[in-house]
């Protein structure tokens, strides 16, 4: 997992750490980080014991959240980098259920988020991947490029960022792409020419319609529009100015 994908968010004033698998689409979370934070400890080796009981235990009961676990390299305090336990999306909400607690339950609220701050997160993830040097290894006129936009911006909040959609999706009576022929829809839009501005907006109207993620994807096809654009004509949208509508 080369050039990977940190990103670091804060509950109660402690990391939590996760690094983005462009194979699967999906974020590892470090463990030990979020043991730390259940349970209000500070001490690296306390909370490394401390896993090392739990994850004896959670074998002897037969649980399959040891064997979800992979091991990702992280930096640690001495600034070198350490092999250490991570688990998925799915993987941290199990885990925080192994530690009955307020805390855990507000943790747990906090790691899924509500839908309202899943919008105000992801807008400040937008601001933040314009001001990151990787938006400059995105893919650029892709569904690929699509998918690492909508990770980007929803990792952490959606256990589906970054993944194309398998159910169908309808808004307001209009039925997007079916998901059955979905693959083939986005190896055509991603065949389509993209050096006039008309071209250019034929297929972002195509990918609107296909709206290859379960949600989420105004943002990121807003995004990629702009993307594209910008490398061609040099130009991009000012959104605040189009109504929604």
């Amino acid at each position: 997992m080369s050039n990977k994908k940190i990103s670091i968010r804060f509950f109660d004033d402690r990391e939590v750490r996760a690094i983005w698998d462009d194979k699967n689409a999906k974020w590892w979370f470090s463990v030990l980080d979020i043991i730390s934070v259940l349970r209000d400890q500070d001490d690296y080796t306390k909370t490394r014991n401390y896993w090392k009981y739990l994850k004896a235990k959670l074998k002897k009961e037969n649980s399959q959240l040891v064997s979800a676990t992979t091991q990702l390299k992280l930096t640690a305090a001495d600034g070198k980098q350490y092999k250490s336990d991570m688990l998925d999306y799915d993987g941290i909400i199990a885990l925080g259920k192994e530690f009955p607690s307020k805390k855990a339950n507000r943790f747990i609220q906090w790691f899924t988020h509500s839908d309202k701050s899943i919008d105000g997160k992801s807008k400040t993830k937008a601001y933040a991947l314009f001001e990151s040097s990787f938006i400059d290894n995105l893919e650029v006129g892709t569904s690929k490029g699509l998918q690492q936009i909508h990770a980007y911006l929803f990792g952490g909040l959606y256990d589906f960022a970054g993944q194309i959609r398998h159910k169908n999706i309808a808004k307001g009576g209009f039925q997007f792409a079916l998901a059955l022929f979905l693959e083939k829809t986005l190896k055509q839009i991603d065949a389509m020419p993209e050096t006039t501005f008309d071209e250019i907006v034929d297929k972002y109207v195509e990918m609107n319609i296909a709206h290859p993620f379960m949600d989420g994807n105004g943002r990121s096809t807003r995004i990629w529009l702009d993307l594209i654009l910008k490398k061609h004509l040099k130009k991009c949208i000012d959104w605040s100015k189009i109504s929604k509508k």
